[in-house]
């Protein structure tokens, strides 16, 4: 495998974790990416959902502050403002997202993520 897999990640996260033993394990080549520190950009979000075939609602952790706080259960909200909810709160975003070339996939359970290797 030349180019590296890429993991959305916070270290604080079990199954973040366990998903970064599964690709060292696996030997894998990977670059991580600690969201909450950099947050993702809307195009680099475009590029996730467009690769895990989901809407921005369905990457969203609806259980946080932030999701209540800002009304993101309103139907009315677009998809562009939905980005900006992640980008302006990335703890919103699921986690672990692993992303191999043009495959991705969320990391729960992190075996999931043997499926794109």
């Amino acid at each position: 495998m030349s180019e590296k897999v890429r993991i959305f990640h916070n270290p604080n996260c079990s199954k973040c974790r366990l998903t970064m033993e599964l690709l060292n394990e696996k030997g894998v080549n990977t670059t991580i990416v600690e969201y909450l520190n950099s947050p993702p950009n809307s195009d680099e979000l475009n590029e996730v959902l467009g690769l895990l075939g989901l809407e921005p609602r369905d990457l969203m952790r609806k259980h946080e502050a932030p999701y209540k706080e800002n009304n993101l259960d309103n139907p009315d909200l677009s998809r562009e403002q939905l980005i900006q909810a992640m980008i302006d709160n990335p703890i919103l975003i699921e986690r672990p997202i692993i992303i191999n070339g043009n495959k991705a996939t969320i990391g729960r359970p992190p075996e999931k993520v043997l499926d794109i290797l």
